[in-house]
């Protein structure tokens, strides 16, 4: 990348003209500290950035890299912190800011590794951090480096400014998130809990939802479905193919696909995806509306399962097949054949009751189903309260600077480290950076980008939540 940009980007005058960033306001807590400036914006900009340049891919990982660098950067503001790896280039690096003790401790969290890339399909480098048309391309970009940046800058903030906490700030930039947790947060709960045990965690799993270049809502992940993979197997008779086979394992196994694509797993709602369905329906169109009240009608689940996805999703156990197996000649009937699901349980969910109704559905004694791929498998904890102090420190952090959005709770259906956090008890909460529709959609794919503006009014929805919950009060 050109320094010369690199440079402008970082330097206030530039960063307020490209950006139109407002001055910073006053902060209403009782700390009585001044709101995120426009030159803590662009330092999480340039965090962004630099770490977006390092290539964390996982496989392999390497993400002591970019816990150097984040250690790096805590040394020249005088913070200690530690970098734990799990294995060699595996690194965990954690950093804790002192309070006073009345209040359980905060953690801060991001993970350091990104999902690899097919370079032939992107239309700049990604790992170069390219700058264009007020966007940032590059892998991690989004996910979840910005994360790690916001979270980087509010904590140096809170040390900058000597705010007196009430409650311990720690920050974690963890490895292995991108499918190889034992690296990461499973290594860090199991051998260095102490050094993570919190009350609350903010975490990916959320976003500042933009609909025509507007907040319209903050998006708060408080609860998870549950990866669990399974196989279904369909075993005949091996022989040539001039003679068909009543017991052809492919003609079974495409029969089973079949029908579970036909067949939906009953909606259930909990408490965080009623109070989302609720709230989300007052800021839709009335035609969504309507839909978002009326969930039980199977008119309206016929609709949300072709047109919103992402709902329809919610609202159940969610079972997709993903890779088709057998045969290995054109001329030959193979013995076996097999296809893999990607189960995404809801949190109560009864995975064996949920087998033995699939094996119902299926209704084929030549196809069997079995549980596959237990490594990334993740905990069902019980949802993390809409009640508590952070999340309503979040609702005022929304409020305050996106007035005329909403607060939605959220179940995300994808998977994140929060899981192991809410099975310890922690009270966890998905946050993001402001995104589109179409943004959203290039999460682990091609041409990862971020809004320049977006990171700098994530660090700041960041902060103001970080400091009510955590700043003392007087």
């Amino acid at each position: 990348m050109n320094r010369t940009l690199v440079g402008a980007i970082t330097s206030l005058l530039t960063f307020s003209l490209l950006f139109g960033v407002s001055p910073a306001r006053s902060q209403q807590s009782s700390a009585g500290t001044s709101a995120i400036t426009d030159a803590s914006r662009a330092e999480a900009v340039r965090f962004l950035t630099d770490l977006v340049k390092i290539d964390t891919s996982n496989p392999p990982g390497n993400e002591v890299k970019a816990a150097n660098y984040i250690k790096a950067v805590l040394d020249k503001e005088g913070i200690a912190s530690e970098i734990f790896e799990s294995a060699p280039g595996r690194g965990n690096i954690v950093a804790r800011l002192k309070g006073n003790g009345r209040k359980r401790p905060l953690l801060l969290m991001g993970h350091l590794d990104v999902v690899g890339v097919e370079r032939d399909k992107w239309t700049v480098d990604p790992f170069t951090a390219v700058m264009k048309d007020g966007y940032l391309y590059g892998r991690g970009s989004r996910d979840d480096k910005a994360m790690d940046a916001a979270n980087l800058e509010v904590f140096l903030e809170l040390n900058r400014r000597k705010i007196p906490l009430d409650r311990d700030v720690i920050l974690l930039a963890e490895a292995g998130e991108e499918g190889t947790t034992q690296y990461g947060i499973d290594f860090m709960v199991a051998q260095h809990w102490d050094k993570i045990d919190c009350e609350f965690v903010l975490n990916e799993g959320g976003a500042l939802h933009e609909r025509d270049g507007k907040v319209d809502y903050a998006g708060v992940g408080t609860t998870e479905k549950a990866p669990r993979a399974m196989t279904l197997i369909a075993r005949g008779s091996s022989g040539h193919a001039s003679m068909p086979r009543l017991d052809n394992p492919i003609e079974h196994l495409g029969a089973a696909v079949g029908k579970l694509l036909a067949w939906q797993p009953p909606m259930r709602l909990n408490e965080t995806t009623r109070e989302y369905f609720s709230r989300l329906a007052k800021i839709s169109s009335p035609e969504d509306a309507y839909l978002y009240t009326h969930l039980e009608e199977p008119a309206v689940q016929q609709k949300l399962a072709a047109n919103h996805i992402s709902q329809n999703s919610m609202l159940r156990t969610s079972i997709v097949p993903t890779i088709i197996k057998g045969g290995f000649r054109v001329n030959v009937i193979p013995a076996d054949a097999e296809a893999t699901l990607d189960v995404r349980a809801l949190p109560d969910e009864n995975v064996d009751e949920l087998m033995a109704t699939l094996k119902k559905v299926i209704n084929d004694p030549e196809v069997e189903i079995v549980r596959s791929d237990k490594t990334n498998d993740r905990p069902a904890g019980a949802p993390s309260s809409i009640h508590s102090d952070m999340f309503q420190a979040l609702e005022r952090a929304q409020a305050k600077l996106f007035p005329g959005a909403v607060t939605l709770p959220m179940m995300v259906t994808g998977a994140t480290d929060s899981a192991q956090l809410r099975a310890k008890g922690v009270q966890a909460y998905g946050i993001g950076a402001p995104t589109s529709d179409d943004d959203a959609l290039r999460v682990h794919g091609n041409d990862e980008r971020i809004r320049l503006e977006g990171e700098g009014k994530f660090a700041e929805y960041l902060y103001n939540a970080v400091v009510d919950v955590a700043a003392s009060k007087k």
